[in-house]
């Protein structure tokens, strides 16, 4: 393990940070140095928490001492913070932008390994295997959101009869749609009825729903 110089006392590094700002780009060019030399411990001591992964600890300290410069530009001493609290927030979360970067590579490497092969001879990976059975996540967020409106209108719109029959009719009470027939067998009334009233009530879903949906 490399060993690193101390960290500045308090005043070492409100001289360092304020001399960031003078004219002379000398001036800022050192002291901007002499904050990310002696700062390199706590990179180190951050670095640390990742390595039960599969990376070298020097690449870990490579990519932190990214999120220290980034630090050192950005720091705002008028906060009131110490830059060491507010460098190791950049080392972490530029470490943990890396982390998450090469686990997306992996998975998207994995996705396109080969797992297997159809009945032509033709490779199948698992990716192949996703789509075909994953859902439109936003359509059906749509579809449920459609089916919702539709029962708070059919609350609102049709009488209680009315709405036992379309309900019943489209499947809207356990996804069985039932014919004209069985909704008069359940309900004792006509199949002929049951038509007249059915198409009263779309007629009246028709009009409240084209009325509400309006901009």
């Amino acid at each position: 393990m490399k060993t690193f110089q101390k960290p500045l006392s308090k005043e070492e590094e409100s001289l360092c940070v304020m001399a960031l700002q003078d004219t002379d780009a000398g001036k800022r060019k050192e002291a901007k140095q002499l904050l990310i030399e002696r700062n390199l411990r706590l990179v180190a001591h951050i670095a640390r928490k990742y390595m039960s992964l599969d990376d070298d600890l020097d690449d870990l300290i490579s990519i932190g001492c990214i999120g220290l410069i980034k630090a050192v530009d950005t720091f705002d001493p008028g906060k009131n913070n110490r830059l060491a609290s507010y460098a190791a927030r950049c080392i972490d979360n530029e470490l943990l932008m890396m982390l998450r970067g090469k686990k997306k590579t992996a998975r998207e490497v994995s996705l396109f390994e080969p797992i297997g092969t159809d009945r032509e001879g033709n490779e199948i990976n698992l990716l192949d295997v996703m789509v075909q059975e994953q859902t439109d996540v936003v359509e059906e967020m749509e579809k449920q959101r459609q089916l919702g409106e539709i029962h708070r209108i059919l609350q609102r719109q049709l009488t209680q009869r009315e709405r036992d029959i379309i309900r019943m009719r489209y499947g809207l009470l356990d996804g069985r749609e039932l014919t004209q027939k069985d909704v008069g067998e359940k309900l004792g009334i006509s199949r002929s009825y049951v038509s007249r009233i059915e198409k009263r009530a779309l007629e009246k879903l028709k009009n409240a729903y084209c009325t509400e949906m309006q901009p």
